[in-house]
């Protein structure tokens, strides 16, 4: 028997009027998914406890099966953890976004971009490196990740302040949580000296030559020290793979004890390689019981409020990613036990994530389910749940219902 969670991140959405009213979901055509759906078992899971916010780093946790509550620390260590940083017991992890703000005269400041235009891997690791050189320290250490994803290991204390999201503040005011991280002085000389050294650097000037969004400054957020939990093959004796682009992921398989599998040309947006990655998880499933694949590209087109990319990237996973898989293990006949799923709603009037529970499947190669007999969507699965109540409560018992332990 196999096992398998495909993740299309941030899918869910709202209804749209320039949809007549359908969602995303309901607008793309997913001939593969909608015929899984009519076979399979179908129903809400609640992947964000009460008091958690909605963040793909939560969201995720609970579809490997790991309860926020007890084992939640923050987004940034997980994805230290795929870098390889090891972190000392007086160390902490912040997330490193680099960012296009604008400062603007009145002394208000404005964020324009989260992602610095979708900044390559390439740029962002040329200016990382800038960053080290020139504001580095004891304290302070940056490291490259993938495209404006980063991380920035902080020694000792830090000041006391919350921090952000910042695709949560799209093209909005945020100065007052922009002066939080200023309001230290170490801070202050080191965030400074940041914006200087990305104000001139080469890379930025190409870009705005180009037209793109340069990276103006960092902002810090989804702060954490290593969480300690127990791997899937402990808990469960099952052996696996983590597919995925972004680190987040890759860091929530290696705690997880998964392999963590590398997929030349992956990106997390839509000119992503969806072949490869589903071709690596058909190649982990002939050694190993189970895999996760997780598609970014339908939160990141939510985060830019693209409809076309939205709906785009769901097809593609359709098209791309869940059926190659189901059409290989079919054809080797092999037994199979298969989750579609979201971590989170990503709304696109909103651009950032919110809380509803998540449309899931889970489908049986040895059993014909009653199935929805209904296409898979929002508002087909609330129904569905409404009538016969069929909502998983807690996000971190999927894997077990998918194992069949409980």
């Amino acid at each position: 028997m196999k096992y398998l969670i495909l993740v299309g991140d941030g899918m869910g959405d709202h209804p749209i009027a320039e949809l007549s009213g359908r969602t995303p979901l309901e607008a793309a055509k997913t001939p593969t998914i909608d015929q899984l759906c009519r076979k399979a078992e179908f129903f809400l899971n609640h992947t964000v406890p009460q008091g958690f916010p909605p963040g793909s780093d939560v969201a995720n946790l609970s579809l490997l099966g790991y309860n926020p509550e007890l084992y939640y620390t923050g987004r940034a260590p997980l994805e230290a953890a795929s870098m390889g940083i090891q972190l000392a017991d007086d160390e902490t992890a912040f997330r490193c976004n680099l960012v296009t703000l604008d400062h603007h005269d009145t002394g208000q400041t404005t964020l324009r971009d989260f992602a610095a235009g979708h900044i390559t891997t390439e740029e962002a690791h040329g200016l990382i490196a800038a960053l080290q050189k020139n504001c580095g320290s004891d304290i302070f250490h940056f490291h490259a990740g993938i495209s404006y994803r980063n991380i920035l290991v902080v020694k000792g204390d830090y000041p006391d302040f919350s921090t952000v999201p910042p695709h949560d503040y799209i093209e909005k005011d945020v100065t007052e949580h922009w002066q939080r991280y200023l309001a230290d002085k170490g801070w202050h000389e080191m965030l400074y000296q940041a914006q200087a050294t990305l104000a001139d650097h080469p890379i930025n000037l190409r870009r705005l030559e180009c037209g793109k969004n340069p990276a103006t400054a960092v902002w810090l957020w989804g702060e954490g020290r290593m969480p300690s939990v127990p791997t899937l093959q402990k808990r469960f004796n099952i052996t696996g793979s983590m597919i995925s682009a972004v680190d987040l992921l890759k860091g929530l398989g290696v705690i997880a004890g998964l392999s963590v599998r590398h997929v030349p040309g992956a990106t997390g947006y839509i000119d992503t390689n969806y072949e490869g990655k589903a071709q690596a998880a058909i190649d982990a499933l002939k050694t190993e019981d189970f895999v996760f694949v997780h598609l970014e590209a339908p939160d990141e087109a939510g985060h830019q409020g693209s409809l076309a990319d939205k709906i785009q990237a769901i097809e593609d996973f359709d098209s791309r990613i869940v059926r190659p898989i189901v059409e290989s293990l079919r054809a080797n006949r092999q037994e199979f036990r298969l989750v579609v799923t979201m971590d989170h709603f990503t709304p696109l009037a909103l651009r950032t994530h919110t809380p509803e529970p998540v449309p899931t499947l889970l489908y049986d190669s040895r059993e014909i389910h009653p199935g929805s007999m209904c296409d898979f969507s929002e508002k087909a699965c609330l129904e569905l749940d409404r009538r016969n109540h069929c909502s998983m409560e807690h996000g971190d018992h999927l894997i077990e219902k998918l194992l069949g332990v409980r």
